[in-house]
């Protein structure tokens, strides 16, 4: 069963407006690398955030003031990237607690629990009570990096950011603010849903549309089984991965633009 407000999948034709907007606007290469990099891999938006140069490539050794660099085939993306983790000390994200779920046998001895406390004098505060929380420890996942536009992006984008500071390290990050600094994962969604919703005019765009729209064309466009979709997403159970077999936008607005009836009433 789908969520209400789940991020929207695009269109080709959407996403090729995307593209063309970006070249419109200040850093035309981070963005369209950014861009490619979340719709080709459907990476989350903590994993783009904390991706490090020697991620993507290989640096050769820096002469007269120049860098060379080599692309990798394959993205080793490490499981502290993954939904979660703190990878890097960058990331750190605080739980709060909006749901509890107990067990009737669980529950049954909390009330007990409560009951001999009340009768005691003792002072009760409910999060004594709260079960303890399952920590995601993350998975890693080894994604091809074939597509050839994915390509030609980060090609582009590490030529320009090599010319600039050819003294960069491999461990740096792939992508940076406009102040030079590390995007947060929150700072990364608020661009990533900008370029879509502003730049392009996509209503419902977000930051986690590329994750969406990969997913769907796998298992929609390119009838992939659920089990390779759910390697490339990284998704811990089949279950995460069986909400994107619901039938693309494109579908169900063409099934209701030829609902059959062409009286009007």
């Amino acid at each position: 069963m789908s969520k209400t407000g789940q991020a929207r999948v695009l269109t080709p034709e959407q996403f090729a407006h995307l593209l063309r907007e970006i070249k419109e606007h200040r850093y035309p290469e981070k963005n369209t690398a950014l861009v490619q990099i979340s719709f080709k891999l459907g990476l989350r938006v903590q994993e783009i955030a904390l991706l490090q140069i020697k991620d993507v490539a290989e640096l050769g050794p820096e002469t007269s003031g120049q860098r060379s660099f080599k692309q990798k085939e394959i993205l080793a993306l490490p499981a502290a990237y993954t939904k979660g983790a703190d990878a890097l000390k960058r990331s750190r994200s605080s739980y709060h607690r909006r749901r509890i779920s107990f067990s009737v046998h669980d529950f049954d001895q909390l009330v007990r629990r409560i009951e001999t406390m009340a009768k005691a004098g003792a002072d009760i505060k409910p999060e004594d009570f709260y079960p303890e929380v399952r920590k995601h420890r993350g998975r890693s996942r080894d994604l091809p990096m074939n597509d050839v536009a994915l390509r030609i992006a980060l090609e582009e984008y590490l030529s320009i950011r090599l010319a600039k500071n050819p003294a960069v390290k491999k461990s740096d990050p792939l992508f940076l603010t406009q102040k030079g600094g590390p995007y947060s994962p929150n700072t990364l969604q608020e661009h990533l849903s900008l370029m879509q919703r502003q730049w392009a005019g996509i209503e419902r765009a977000s930051s986690h549309s590329g994750r969406r729209t990969l997913m769907t064309n796998i298992i929609h466009g390119q009838k992939k089984s659920v089990k390779i979709a759910q390697k490339i997403a990284g998704h811990v159970s089949p279950s995460t991965t069986l909400i994107y077999e619901e039938p693309p936008e494109d579908s169900l607005k063409e099934a209701l633009q030829n609902a059959g009836y062409d009286f009007i009433g």
